[in-house]
């Protein structure tokens, strides 16, 4: 890449870490009930939140009564997304007259955005209306962002708290979200977005004039949709010019800003973030893709200032960054070296490889650099948004959002989501050092024992059990929905599931949906979520009820380099244990058949 390529990365990482560490020790207050800047202008809204639901905050929970509210929170909020979906039609705001949703992709859906994945069989503007995509799917990108926030913290008190079985109250830590961090981050992007050219209206499609009209011949059909044929047994056809296009509108700015902070990622448009609606300038390309990591980042923050030892989020961060920094490279190292195939006959004469490299699926707005850094981040967190089309990488270049996904979305990971499950792999590193010591292991004054292990073996097996078994059946009913064959055709499959499973929302595009991959990909999106979380409130219980241990000489330090590498090598190597083979039979069988053609 060139020099200004990363010179835009590391002002991107730069900025990432000045603003990390502020919002780190705010949210940190938030949820520790001290006194913080917005706590006197928003209270009274906070207070009426708890009156009219009948909440008492100083009423706490332990993990079962935490879980169990969490639980019917979701299913609640997905029962009534499904039917939001299904009665759109008949309901107001929908300007286009959206019929209704499919009741196996309205399923779908509705799972996809309790669960933080907002996995998308469906163009938004073609499919769903005004008020479903505002009270349905933008309301769940807060509700499901708060809600992994709150299992994080709960699990957090779980490590801090001695002696006792409560972890906090589940709807107190949902309204101190909501209210505190997101409503307000989400309102500054959204002026932002809209400022620079992201729509926030309920008004009807508008209509452009074509620069260069169109024609085409349109088939005759009856009244019941029917081809209608002539004397001669052929189709009639009717010569149509285009002169005008529509192009939808809609409240976009507000989904938008909280599609990317809260690592949610469902676009309003099919093309999410590479449409000029929802991203209309590199500044707002910067500050979506800055978005998409600063809660993640900033909560390795809040767990360091909430175990009372900054150190262990600093060690955790360095993880992540080191988790994403080498794939980011291969990444736009492979995008800008475009594909050999085509470079065969467009290099000059000496053979050198075209300076534009493989602009396919690519903006030209935004270049490779900012697509590559967009591919792995949206990754690397469990965001899933695009601003080009994964699709059309390199088969190298597209595995790497493959491979962020298949690590657990560990690497910065979705809000909350992300950094209790590097919490369950640094408990099992723990485990494995404390096992290559021959002590009990501990990890921030409380000992790792079998119920914790148990726990967090659940937490890094569900995930690549449930892509590999998805993907398998789907392969083994004939690979229905894939647009290519053969090594691509597969990586499409492995990437959805993949995706769905950890949680991701991101896509190969060449994948058409059906009723198989909408109830297989429900089912993968829920046990994905909350096959997670519980065990996280679990092992937040079990933490809670133990006596701190006193650090001794022979305690592992969990904030040094060396425990950092320990960490990052673990990860690696159960991604790596559990993946491989299903990467050679995609992307590194697809990468070397090109190379040999």
């Amino acid at each position: 890449m060139t020099t200004n390529q990363w010179i835009q990365i590391a002002a991107y990482f730069a900025v990432l870490l000045v603003l990390a560490q502020p919002l780190g020790a705010y949210m940190a207050k938030v949820y520790e009930g001290k006194p913080f800047f917005l706590g006197k202008p928003l209270g009274w809204m906070e207070r009426l939140i708890y009156q009219v639901g009948g909440i008492h905050p100083e009423k706490e929970m332990d993990w079962k009564v935490y879980a169990l509210a969490m639980m019917l929170f979701n299913i609640v909020g997905g029962v009534l997304l499904y039917a939001l979906e299904r009665f759109q039609a008949s309901l107001p705001m929908n300007p286009a007259g959206q019929v209704p949703v499919p009741p196996d992709l309205a399923f779908n859906t509705a799972i996809s955005f309790i669960t933080n994945t907002n996995w998308q069989f469906y163009g938004g503007e073609t499919t769903l209306s005004y008020l479903t995509q505002m009270a349905g799917l933008t309301v769940h990108n807060f509700l499901c962002a708060a809600s992994g926030m709150a299992v994080l913290v709960a699990l957090i008190r779980g490590i801090v708290r001695k002696e006792t079985k409560f972890l906090g109250n589940f709807w107190a830590d949902m309204t101190r979200g909501t209210l505190y961090i997101l409503l307000p981050m989400s309102l500054f992007l959204s002026v932002i977005l809209i400022q620079q050219g992201s729509p926030q209206t309920f008004a009807n499609t508008a209509t452009a004039t074509l620069v260069q009209p169109t024609s085409y011949d349109r088939p005759v059909t009856n009244a019941q949709g029917a081809p209608v044929t002539g004397k001669d047994g052929k189709p009639q056809v009717t010569h149509v010019t285009v002169t005008e296009q529509p192009i939808s509108l809609g409240p976009v700015a507000s989904q938008e800003a909280i599609k990317m902070l809260g690592t949610n990622g469902g676009g309003y448009f099919n093309v999410n973030s590479a449409h000029p609606f929802e991203n209309p300038t590199p500044l707002t390309d910067f500050l979506e893709l800055l978005a998409i990591l600063l809660i993640p980042a900033a909560l390795c923050f809040t767990f360091g200032a909430m175990v009372k030892d900054i150190r262990q989020g600093w060690a955790i961060l360095a993880a992540m960054f080191l988790l994403l920094a080498p794939m980011l490279y291969l990444c736009g190292r492979q995008e800008q070296s475009g594909n050999p195939l085509l470079n065969k006959l467009t290099a000059g004469a000496r053979g050198t490889v075209p300076a534009d490299g493989n602009m396919e699926g690519k903006e030209v707005r935004f270049g490779i650099a900012p697509s590559a850094l967009w591919a792995s981040v949206t990754t690397a967190a469990s965001n899933g948004s695009v601003n080009s089309m994964h699709d059309s990488f390199t088969p190298l270049g597209g595995l790497v959002p493959l491979w962020m996904i298949m690590l657990g979305e560990v690497s910065f990971g979705g809000v909350g989501s992300g950094l209790y499950g590097m919490l369950a792999f640094v408990i099992l590193t723990v485990f494995v050092a404390g096992l290559m010591v021959g002590r009990t292991p501990e990890y921030l004054g409380k000992k790792i024992q079998t119920y914790e292990m148990k726990m967090a073996s659940i937490m890094i097996l569900i995930p690549p059990l449930l892509v590999l078994v998805c993907t398998a059946v789907a392969v083994a009913a004939g690979g229905a929905g894939t647009n290519n064959p053969g090594a691509h055709g597969f990586s499409e499959i492995l990437y959805a599931f993949d995706s769905q499973s950890n949680n991701n929302g991101s896509a190969f595009a060449g994948l058409s949906g059906d009723t198989l991959y909408d109830l297989m990909g429900g089912a993968a999106m829920w046990f994905g979520r909350f096959w997670l979380a519980i065990p996280v409130l679990a092992m937040a219980g079990s933490l809670a009820k133990k006596k701190a241990v006193p650090e001794s000489a022979g305690t592992l330090p969990t904030h040094t380099v060396l425990f950092v590498v320990m960490l990052v090598s673990t990860v690696i190597l159960v991604g790596a244990l559990t993946f491989f083979p299903a990467l050679a039979l995609g992307p590194i069988v697809e990468q070397l058949k090109m190379l040999k053609m």
